[in-house]
């Protein structure tokens, strides 16, 4: 069980869902934090991220290890995040094999058509249950 999260910026986003990956899965899931710059995968680290690596050569190196890659739509799109995912990023996580959970936010804008405007939390928590899905493992169903 191998799971890359990609963020950028502050890193907010995937320190988020560093957090609940390492809460909801076993404590042998790989979670691998690479960030587009060192602040970002300094608070996944803090995050409690297995691993992590840092810019784009080290992005493009160490995505095809993920059966997972986790992330905001962001990190498809060259020269989003103000220019900190480059084309060489976007273009290495697009055509890794691993499966693509990512969030439908993006900087700069992009709208995604059929979806539904959610709180952050309440979508990281559905990626989480689709990773948990994935691994065959139980996915706690909310009450209506």
């Amino acid at each position: 069980m191998i799971i890359a999260v990609v963020d950028g910026m502050g890193g907010s986003i995937g320190t988020q869902i560093v957090l609940l990956l390492r809460q909801s899965l076993p404590e042998e899931a790989e979670i691998i934090a690479l960030g587009t710059n060192a602040i970002a995968t300094g608070n996944m680290m803090k995050a409690k991220a297995t691993r992590g690596a840092t810019g784009e050569n080290a992005i493009a190196c160490s995505i095809g290890e993920a059966e997972i890659v986790m992330g905001s739509l962001s990190i498809v799109v060259p020269n989003s995040m103000m220019g900190e995912v480059t084309p060489l990023i976007a273009t290495a996580i697009a055509s890794s094999r691993a499966r693509k959970i990512l969030l439908p936010l993006s900087n700069p804008p992009i709208d995604v058509l059929g979806t539904v405007k959610k709180p952050l939390q309440q979508l990281i928590r559905e990626a989480i249950d689709m990773v948990k899905e994935h691994y065959g493992l139980p996915v706690e169903k909310e009450e209506s």
